[in-house]
């Protein structure tokens, strides 16, 4: 059964298209830094926003015309299961992401879920074998079920603990099955409500007790995995463990998973840890660690996790140059983990919204080419720190220089003369080479 059978394969038709269903900016065989345009944006789409979403928000039912939903839960997972593939052939798109409970109901025990997992992964593994589309992650729902109200890895009880490594066992088996080459840790109601009944120490130490044996379990069976964290401050938790990229980071050392662990970076996320997209790649790229993004923006009008469309080319583009310094996203990608506004109900929606977004990506990609092939950023941080070309400089940077050294320099300095950032036209000339 077809479920956009009034859709079209998306194509590129240029800047003067009117066309809602084609592309204006994106061309997958464009070059770009001597590369086509598809292999610097490995896109992908996520399960849960396109094809679980309703449309629903705290003040109202949802509006989303889907018609792939049935009385049946099973059906509607394998109705799901079509659609996702009808509509990444369409799009043009080669990859996707899923948690667990995305695709397959829980029903009435977790022997039923797996049971039921099962199922529709082998189907999936059916339509993947046909499609040559891949997966770029899954990961284990272990924040929705009532279970967790107290944590997963973090859960002052142990029987919920288990729980939670036991869906991370099973999430791990499903990518082997169907050839991830990422899986993600997200954690969703690991932090705090409140320090007064909380053991940070005691809970941090049990979420890393978790990932080593997820790190064991894939040696064991021979599945070769970059798992992701995904940091995200607040929300649902008053405070949450992975709070950002250096957090995370931190974590990572403290308990010596930087070998096996990078980062997979979330626009929104970055937002309401009061920094910029730009800021995370940044210190994630680093430290080595930048693993695969979730291109989406926030609404800096509401202080939630709205998960809009990107649309925003200026922060698309700084990103982008975190993106392509990195060498790009290796085995990572762009995954769209984002959602249709509530007033975009109709099912064509989905289409347009993926659209805005991969022109978006094409547009901030030019964009960070051109910047980066101009030199202009590397030039003006280039004479920003163009003291330390000097001897003394030299020295301080082969650390040749102690306390005393720099002391006796500093009693020689008559007067101390700084340069002009002249940013405001640094920043009116970025706008030149992204417009």
């Amino acid at each position: 059964m077809e479920f956009f059978n009034n859709i079209e394969k998306i194509k590129y038709e240029g800047l003067e298209s009117n066309n809602m269903l084609a592309f204006r900016h994106y061309n997958p065989e464009e070059i770009v830094m001597g590369k086509p345009m598809k292999e610097h944006l490995k896109f992908a789409v996520a399960y849960w926003h396109t094809f679980c979403n309703d449309g629903s928000d705290p003040f109202g039912k949802g509006t989303n015309q889907r018609n792939w939903i049935t009385e049946d839960p099973m059906q509607t997972a394998k109705n799901k299961v079509d659609a996702n593939f009808e509509f990444l052939q369409k799009l043009g798109v080669e990859y996707f992401c899923f948690h667990d409970m995305d695709v397959a109901p829980f029903g009435n025990s977790l022997e039923e879920f797996f049971h039921n997992l099962d199922v529709i992964t082998d189907y999936m593994k059916e339509k993947m074998d046909k499609t040559g589309i891949k997966l770029l992650w899954n990961t284990a729902d272990r924040h929705a079920n009532p279970i967790y109200v107290n944590g997963a890895a973090s859960s002052p009880n142990i029987d919920v603990y288990a729980m939670s490594a036991a869906q991370v066992k099973k999430g791990i088996d499903i990518s082997k099955k169907l050839g991830g080459k990422n899986f993600v840790f997200w954690g969703g109601r690991e932090g705090y409500e409140t320090l007064l009944n909380t053991d940070i120490q005691f809970e941090e130490e049990n979420i890393a007790r978790l990932y080593k044996m997820a790190i064991a379990y894939c040696e064991k069976i021979n599945h070769k995995l970059t798992f992701l964290i995904e940091p995200k401050p607040k929300e649902p938790m008053t405070h949450q463990y992975d709070f950002d990229s250096a957090t995370a980071l931190a974590f990572l050392q403290k308990y010596d998973l930087m070998g096996h662990f990078k980062l997979n970076i979330e626009a929104n996320h970055a937002t309401l840890a009061g920094h910029t997209f730009e800021h995370e790649l940044n210190v994630a790229r680093n430290y080595s660690a930048l693993g695969s993004i979730d291109a989406n923006q926030g609404d800096p009008l509401l202080g939630w996790d709205t998960d809009e469309f990107p649309t925003n080319v200026y922060d698309t583009t700084l990103a982008m140059i975190e993106v392509l310094k990195n060498g790009g996203l290796h085995d990572g990608g762009i995954n769209f983990d984002s959602k249709v506004r509530r007033t975009s109900f109709e099912q064509q929606d989905l289409f347009i919204a993926h659209i805005a977004g991969m022109d978006t990506y094409a547009r901030g990609l030019k964009a960070a080419a051109r910047i980066i092939e101009t030199g202009f950023l590397d030039n003006v941080k280039k004479e920003r720190y163009s003291s330390y070309d000097s001897e003394l400089g030299k020295q301080l940077l082969n650390n040749e220089l102690d306390l005393e050294a720099l002391t006796n320099h500093a009693l020689s300095v008559k007067e101390v003369k700084n340069k002009s950032s002249h940013i405001e036209f640094v920043k009116s000339k970025l706008n030149d080479l992204i417009y």
